[in-house]
């Protein structure tokens, strides 16, 4: 087995700049980073993304947990576990009457989320 040397080759330019193309604006902070990769997380199952679609389209925006079970075809509480991912999220708010609760949007969730991924929205 023989033994090549490599040479090193110089990538900056005649000025001795580094070849890296400086940033323009500013990037996205760690916090702002969790905080969407959460709210990301939440509505990246299909499962999530239609219950949010139903309530959306239901009257004023709500709908009961009973309603949300047969058109996703899973368990109660499988439904109402997906359910909490997206208020924990904050997507959606629940009020219990009698035995059901009621899910709600919250108003501009959905908005925020692309706010969030405009990084320079709020800079």
């Amino acid at each position: 087995m023989s033994t090549t040397l490599l040479q090193i080759t110089d990538v900056s330019d005649t000025t001795g700049a580094a070849c890296c193309t400086p940033l323009t604006r500013e990037t996205i902070d760690a916090d702002r980073a969790e905080e969407l990769a959460r709210k990301l997380k939440a509505l990246a199952d299909p499962t999530r993304l239609r219950l949010v679609s139903i309530v959306a389209a239901s009257a004023g925006e709500e709908a009961c947990v009973c309603d949300l079970i047969e058109p996703v075809g899973l368990s109660q509480p499988t439904v109402s576990h997906h359910l909490k991912v997206l208020m924990d999220a904050g997507f959606l708010t629940r009020s219990k009457r009698g035995t059901w609760a009621y899910y709600r949007l919250v108003p501009g969730a959905l908005g925020q989320l692309s706010q969030l991924l405009d990084v320079t929205a709020s800079r």
